[in-house]
C-alpha cells in the first residue's frame, strides 16, 4: 500500500493528557484518535493492528472448535432482570428506554443473551458441548476513562461461552479455552500471566484472567517465580512474616497472660496513627492492631463490620466484601462516631462486640496461628489512650483472609518469596456453572429424560488491550516497535525522493514482490523529507524497514530491523529474500 493513498496522521508532540506509553505512541503513530472521554476512533493504521489480532483469535477459536456468530448490543432489560444483574450493577451500566417506554441496555457483556438463546435452541445431552463465540462491541460507562484504549467506554471484545451437560463438560471446556487464550497470547508477542481472579460481578464458582506486566497497568498480581503460583492481589494469599514481639507491646501479655486481667491502658496523647502511636511508644507497626470500619451496602438498614489488621498490613477490601457477601466502602468519620461512639485515630477492637459490631480480625492476628497468642497495641476507644491488649484474651473476631499481599512475603504454595507486578488485564475466563442459566431457563433433557441446567462458561478478550500491552511491552524512545503477528504492515519501504524515476522503479519493483511472496508494505511515497519519513517509520515501528535512496545507482539498497538490528547495505535483486529473512527473525 502506498502511504500517499493511506490515512495515517502522525503527529511529532506528545498529547498533553497522555500518562501511559500507549496512549502517547498510538496517538501519535496515527493508530487512534479520542472523540469523547473514553471513546476513540481507530484510524486505518490502528484498524490494521486490531485486524490482524483478531484474525489470531479468530484461527484460534476455530481451533478449538468454537463457531461464531454475532449478537445484539442493544437488549431489552428483562433478560438483565431475570439475572439479577440489573439491580446489582451499578451506574457502569449504559440504561435507555425505547420510545415505547421499555427499559433497555447498552451491553457490558452477553450471558444473559447467549443463555437467552441457548434456552430456546437446545434440546438435549446430543447437542453438547457448545462453544460460540462473537468479536463484539461492548459498552461500560466507567468512571475514569483514561490511558487511551486501556480504559474506555466503549470497546470491541471476544467473548466466547460454553454450554456442558456438568461439570466434568465445564472443566474440558475451559481447558480447552486455557490452551487457546495461551495461543492467542503468544502469537501476539505478549508477555503475559494467567492468574487466578475474582469472579466479580459476573459470578460463578472460579475464574482467571491473562495478565500483561506493564508500569501503565491498574492491576496488580503477586506472583512467585519458584513455583508458578499468580494470583490478582484482591485473591491472592501469602505467608505472612511474623517478627517477634517487641518488649512493649509485650507487656500487656506479659502482665496480664494470655487467661489474665485484661489489657494494660498507656496514654498516648494526639498519637492517632499507626506510624505515630508506633514512633510514641517504641514499638513497630506489625505490632499494633488496625482497627478499619466499614459499611455494608445493599441493605435496608445500615450495617456495619470492621476490619482488624496488623498495623504494617494494608486492606483489601474486595477480601471483605467476598467475606461478608456484600459491597463495602469504608464508613465517614461522622458514621465511625455514630456506630461506635469513637472519633477516627483511637478506635480499638475491645468492646465493640458489645455494641453490636461484627468484628473480622486478618489472619496474621489469629491466635491459632503462626503468631499464636501475644500482645499488640489498639485503640482504647477513648481519646487519647492506648491499650496493649491479646487477641483472644481481650476481645474475640471472626478469622478471615483480609490483607493484601505485599512483596517479599511467602508464596502459599511453596514459601518462596513472592513478588508484587503491575499488569493490563487482557483476557479473562470464568466457570459460571449454572448462574445465568437457572434464571433464563436454559435446560437440557440428559440420558434418562430428566432436565438439567446448563453449565455454562464465559471467556473474554480485549482486542485493544492487546495492542495497548503490545505497546507498552515494546517501544523505545523513538516509537513503537511492534510484534510481527500484529503489526500493521510487514514492511515499510521508505522512498527518499519521489521526483526519482530510478527509485520510484525499484521501489515498485520490492513494493509489489514482496506482496507477492505474502507480506503486506507500506511504501512511503509521500512528498517529505528523509528525516521526516524516518521519524515516521520509527514511530509506527513496523518490523523491518528498506530505504530506497541514492544507493540504487550502486544497485542497492538499506535494510534493518526495528528491533536492534544493524543498518546493512543489499543488492536489489538479493533485497526481497533478505527482507523476508529478517522479518522470520522478528519477534
Amino acid at each position: 500500500m502506498r502511504a500517499s493513498a493511506l490515512f495515517m496522521p502522525t503527529v511529532k508532540e506528545d498529547p498533553a493528557d497522555a500518562e501511559a506509553v500507549s496512549h502517547r505512541l498510538m496517538i501519535r503513530g496515527g493508530f487512534v484518535r479520542q472523540f469523547a472521554a473514553g471513546i476513540y476512533v481507530i484510524l486505518p493504521l490502528g484498524w490494521r493492528v486490531m485486524r490482524r489480532i483478531c484474525r489470531i483469535i479468530r484461527e484460534e477459536m476455530d481451533r478449538i472448535g468454537a463457531v461464531e456468530l454475532s449478537m445484539p448490543t442493544l437488549h431489552p432489560a428483562d433478560v438483565w432482570q431475570a439475572s439479577g444483574r440489573y439491580q446489582a450493577i451499578g451506574q457502569e451500566m449504559f440504561r435507555l428506554k425505547d420510545r415505547g417506554g421499555r427499559d433497555m441496555v447498552l451491553a457490558m457483556t452477553h450471558e444473559e443473551v447467549f443463555a437467552w438463546l441457548a434456552a430456546r435452541e437446545l434440546r438435549s445431552y446430543r447437542d453438547l458441548p457448545q462453544i460460540w463465540y462473537q468479536i463484539q462491541l461492548k459498552f461500560r460507562d466507567e468512571p475514569r476513562p483514561k490511558g487511551g484504549v486501556l480504559r474506555v467506554r466503549e470497546f470491541l471484545m471476544k467473548d466466547s461461552y460454553s454450554f456442558d451437560l456438568d461439570e466434568a463438560g465445564l472443566e474440558a471446556s475451559y481447558a480447552k479455552h486455557i490452551q487457546a487464550y495461551d495461543r492467542i497470547f503468544a502469537r501476539c508477542g505478549l508477555e503475559f500471566l494467567r492468574v487466578e481472579s475474582d469472579s466479580g460481578f459476573m459470578g460463578g464458582a472460579q475464574a482467571h484472567e491473562y495478565m500483561a506486566p506493564s508500569a501503565a497497568g491498574e492491576d496488580r498480581v503477586a506472583v512467585c517465580d519458584s513455583c508458578g503460583f499468580a494470583a490478582n492481589v484482591e485473591l491472592a494469599r501469602s505467608v505472612a512474616h511474623f517478627p517477634s514481639v517487641s518488649p512493649a507491646a509485650a507487656r500487656g501479655q506479659a502482665e496480664g497472660g494470655t487467661t489474665g486481667v485484661g489489657p494494660l491502658e498507656v496514654s498516648t496523647p494526639e498519637q492517632r496513627t499507626i506510624a505515630e502511636v508506633a514512633s510514641f511508644l517504641g514499638v513497630r507497626p506489625s505490632d499494633l492492631i488496625k482497627t478499619l470500619v466499614y459499611v455494608v451496602e445493599g441493605t435496608a438498614e445500615r450495617r456495619y463490620v470492621v476490619a482488624l489488621l496488623r498495623g504494617d498490613h494494608e486492606l483489601h477490601e474486595n477480601k471483605l466484601a467476598r467475606y461478608v457477601r456484600g459491597a463495602v466502602r469504608p464508613a465517614s468519620a461522622e458514621e465511625v462516631l455514630a456506630a461506635t461512639g469513637v472519633e477516627i485515630g483511637f478506635l480499638g477492637p475491645v468492646g465493640l462486640r458489645e455494641r453490636g459490631l461484627r468484628l473480622v480480625a486478618d489472619q496474621a492476628l489469629d491466635p491459632a496461628g503462626p503468631a499464636g497468642s501475644r500482645g499488640y497495641v489498639a485503640g482504647a476507644n477513648k481519646p487519647h489512650a492506648h491499650l496493649t491488649v491479646v487477641v483472644g484474651r481481650d476481645f474475640q473476631a471472626e478469622v478471615a483472609d483480609l490483607r493484601e499481599a505485599q512483596a517479599g512475603e511467602g508464596c502459599p504454595q511453596c514459601g518462596r518469596p513472592l513478588t508484587i507486578r503491575q499488569v493490563i488485564e487482557v483476557g479473562n475466563i470464568f466457570k459460571l456453572g449454572t448462574k445465568y442459566s437457572v434464571p433464563l431457563g436454559a435446560t437440557v433433557l440428559d440420558e434418562k429424560g430428566q432436565e438439567r441446567p446448563l453449565v455454562m462458561g464465559s471467556y473474554g478478550i480485549g482486542p485493544a488491550r492487546i495492542a495497548a500491552a503490545a505497546v507498552e511491552q515494546n517501544h523505545d524512545e523513538r516509537g513503537i516497535i511492534w510484534p510481527k503477528a500484529i503489526a500493521p504492515f510487514d514492511v515499510q519501504l521508505v522512498q527518499l525522493q519521489t521526483n526519482d524515476e530510478q527509485q520510484t522503479r525499484v521501489a515498485a519493483w520490492l513494493h509489489d514482490t514482496l506482496e507477492s511472496s505474502g507480506l503486506e508494505v507500506l511504501w512511503d511515497d509521500r512528498d517529505e523529507r528523509p528525516g521526516f519519513k524516518f521519524a515516521d517509520a520509527e514511530l509506527i515501528g513496523c518490523p523491518v524497514r528498506i530505504t530506497v535512496g541514492k544507493k540504487v545507482r550502486e544497485g542497492k539498497v538499506e535494510m534493518e530491523r526495528r528491533r536492534g538490528g544493524a543498518r546493512e547495505e543489499v543488492l536489489v535483486e538479493e533485497a526481497v529474500e533478505r527482507a523476508r529473512s529478517l522479518w522470520e527473525k522478528a519477534e
